[in-house]
């Protein structure tokens, strides 16, 4: 058995009161109302619940902490620009409640280790610097003027500038991330790690190698407009509410709706819209037309399946099918694809896939007669090793059809944190392009290094083998965000220094560096003070709108800075008198930060006037003009494999999943309530088959055991929960079952953990 452990690593494998109930066959309603207001009323003073409300997703207001999820050019609800979820978010955010230096004083690391996810997340906002020193069992409070100067001088004692690791969470602002990279370029290095890495990586690069430019091609309006939408590898219902109501527009303009995923899942089965009362008399939208209950990882399989059925409509009709002027014209590579697509036998695809044949020729069918066609995604498409492929295969039915490029069709990769896109599109990437460092260097007058950095993985091994010393985040909870949690674990204990720029206090606080400072910064909601007045800040969406975010509520201390505030402390700290850049005037009016961008960053000319344009504007997207930033200047089909994984005999394929009182890592409850499992999270969703067959019963406690290149890895103590999933095929939380995911599995081309194929063992828990 694995015997590897850092005290408090993992959640504590303590059970909380499983409670199963009826599994959700609808979304949202009256339930998602009152749950949201009951998290407002629960969490936050009556009088700043109010004030966000209206603000919230609002032009002129600020952008909600969590998804990427666009909002609409046009008008927006008054009832409330946001969902369930969201409302989670600023909640969480904004809690009247702050830990300051008697609660540190009163627990140790020790005592913190042993609390829950939930609990450590709901004991209050951070309120000031803290330093957790060298053998010491208890932060305690310090000065910002000493926290940057240690900060510099770890720094600047390196041997070099690449044994610093700049982490970045989604969260940051377009301004923060542009400082971030900037003080990370000059000062030395590109290790610029971010949670792109471990999410839609796979996506940017797909996509990129085929319609050059790894970003999604549709707007919102275009999900209005088109004829089918294909939902793949996600849950919108939890991770993605507000797409519940585009979905819901395009099906009363007349479109159709294909999910594929391994789990029913109550949000695109059923959206009851809450601001729509109507709706909610009337009983909701139905929203999927036809659900394709794919294995594990059969994407691939599925899609050319479907792609050999229109092929075969195609020959029976020509030019019914295919759209032969857009593939003539915009496109290379059709003959090699269509030879390989022709080599594939239909019922080995329709077994690999776990999708019954009729279902598959009644999905080519709806895209027969459709022009107009929208491919969505999420994880369940980028984390697995065949991760890049599957993009590239989604893009090669798109081609076929000609939907690429055209209203109401399109590519749509959907995002999962606020302003991820905007951090990359501003410069947060371990492997920048010249272009980029030539414009740094032209704009500021300083060489940056042409060295790439580390990825994620690659980080978490550079410490784990000592290469780097010193690990920085720009928010975000790393430790528990990551794969194989206890060899991550080890990585950041045997750092020198650890820093964590966060708003409330998690996991990856308690498992530190030699030395570890943690500085509270201001959050979405929080106002921003500057010398020049109140500031904001802008994001880029999921659809490549940038807008802006203005904070309305007071801070709950003054000793909080902003995230470009703390950038630029550490930046003069560590930089001194040899910067090339003015970092206090950066700050006292982030108008220039805007202007710097705008200097460095195709398309955001006039930045500062156009961003205070009600709603923002759209960043230039090539593919959704049909001009492919490609070397043939064409969009590419791929040539792909259908993965032939397999797990061997006693073994399952899991995967993991977020609850839906949960946002990435950050737990707002205990209830998955769509799925009916209430006040647990240690649970496994498994098929009332392999129950039976395993030997085990539901309710039962299990150890889940996985074995990857002669290393053995354990999550212990989980529920048996049946459900309904594929055979052979399980899913649990993360990041419960984090510590499953090896280090070394990881998407070939975009090293994305493989997160969504783990094989596992189950055996009784002992």
């Amino acid at each position: 058995m694995d015997s590897r452990r850092v005290s408090g690593a993992q959640p504590p494998e303590t059970f909380t009161g499983l409670k199963v109930g009826k599994i959700q066959d609808k979304a949202a309603g009256v339930k998602g109302v009152t749950t949201a207001l009951g998290h407002a009323s629960k969490y936050m003073a009556p009088g700043k619940a109010f004030k966000t409300m209206f603000k919230l997703n609002q032009k002129g207001g600020f952008d909600c902490p969590g998804c990427a999820w666009p909002d609409p050019d046009d008008e927006r609800s008054k009832l409330g620009e946001y969902c369930e979820n969201g409302m989670k978010a600023i909640a969480e955010e904004a809690q009247k409640k702050t830990i300051d230096r008697v609660f540190f004083a009163h627990n140790s690391i020790a005592e913190m280790r042993e609390w829950s996810d939930y609990e450590i997340g709901k004991k209050g906002r951070l309120s000031e610097p803290l330093v957790l020193r060298e053998g010491s069992t208890h932060y305690e409070p310090i000065s910002w003027e000493e926290a940057f100067k240690m900060i510099g001088e770890e720094l600047r004692g390196l041997d070099t500038p690449d044994r610093a690791v700049f982490y970045t969470s989604g969260r940051a602002s377009n301004e923060a991330a542009f400082l971030y990279q900037l003080f990370v370029r000059e000062y030395g290095t590109n290790n610029l790690p971010d949670c792109s890495n471990m999410c839609h990586e796979s996506s940017g690069q797909g996509l990129s190698q085929t319609v050059g430019i790894g970003k999604g091609s549709v707007t919102l309006t275009d999900l209005y407009e088109a004829e089918v939408v294909m939902v793949i590898g996600q849950n919108p219902g939890t991770n993605h509410p507000r797409m519940l109501s585009a979905l819901e527009r395009c099906k009363e303009n007349g479109g159709k709706i294909i999910t594929v995923n391994p789990l029913p899942e109550a949000g695109l089965q059923k959206f009851i819209n809450p601001q729509r009362p109507g709706k909610m008399l009337t009983g909701g939208t139905k929203l999927t037309d036809l659900f394709l209950q794919v294995k594990i990882n059969g994407d691939i399989a599925l899609l050319k399946a479907i792609m050999l059925q229109l092929l075969h409509e195609e020959r029976k009709n020509p030019g019914t099918v295919f759209d032969w002027d857009f593939i003539q014209e915009k496109t290379d590579g059709y003959e090699a694809f269509i030879e390989s697509l022709k080599q594939h036998d239909f019922e080995d695809l329709v077994k690999a896939s776990g999708v019954s044949r009729e279902q598959i020729k009644e999905a080519a069918q709806m895209l027969k007669k459709s022009k107009k066609i929208i491919i969505c995604w999420a994880m369940g498409l980028t984390q697995h090793e065949n991760g890049v492929d599957n993009i590239r295969e989604v893009v090669n039915l798109l081609l076929l059809k000609g939907s690429i490029g055209k209203p109401g069709a399109g590519t749509c990769p959907v995002r999962g944190h606020s302003n991820v896109q905007g951090d990359r599109t501003v410069g947060i990437w371990e492997a920048p392009k010249p272009a980029f460092l030539d414009k740094l260097k032209e704009t500021f007058g300083f060489e940056p290094p042409r060295k790439h950095g580390f990825a994620v993985v690659d980080a978490i091994k550079a410490m784990h083998e000592g290469e780097a010393s010193v690990f920085f985040a720009l928010g975000g909870n790393f430790l528990s965000a990551t794969p194989d949690t206890e060899y991550t674990a080890e990585a950041l204990q045997r750092c020198n220094l650890t820093v964590q720029v966060s708003t409330k206090l998690n996991r990856s606080h308690l498992i530190h560096g030699k030395r570890a400072l943690i500085l509270p910064c201001l959050g979405r909601t929080d106002q921003d003070m500057q010398e020049g007045g109140q500031q904001f800040v802008s994001v880029e969406n999921s659809m490549g709108v940038v807008h802006t975010s203005q904070g309305v509520l007071t801070p709950p201390s003054d000793k909080l800075k902003s995230e470009p505030a703390i950038i630029a402390g550490v930046a003069k700290a560590t930089l001194g008198a040899d910067s090339k850049v003015d970092w206090d005037k950066m700050i006292q009016n982030y108008d220039h930060i805007r202007d710097a961008i705008e200097q460095v960053v195709p398309g955001f000319e006039d930045y500062n006037q156009r961003v205070r344009e009600p709603g923002g504007f759209y960043l230039p997207n090539g593919a959704r003009e049909q001009k492919f930033n490609t070397p043939s200047g064409k969009a590419i089909f791929s040539v792909t494999a259908v993965p032939n994984k397999q797990v061997g005999d006693g073994e399952f394929i899991m995967m993991t999943v977020r609850s839906h009182d949960q946002f990435n890592t950050t737990i707002y409850g205990l209830n998955d309530r769509y799925r009916g499992i209430y006040n647990e999270r240690r649970v496994v969703m498994m098929n009332q088959e392999d129950i039976v067959q395993a030997g085990l019963k539901s309710g039962q406690v299990v150890d889940l055991i996985g074995q990857y290149k002669g290393q053995v890895r354990t999550a212990r103590k989980f529920i048996v929960v049946p459900y309904d999933i594929p055979r052979r095929c399980i899913a649990t939380y993360f990041p419960e079952a984090n510590v499953l995911v090896p280090i070394d599995a990881y998407a070939k081309g975009s090293k994305t953990p493989e997160s969504k194929w783990v094989a596992v063992q189950i055996r009784m828990h002992e």
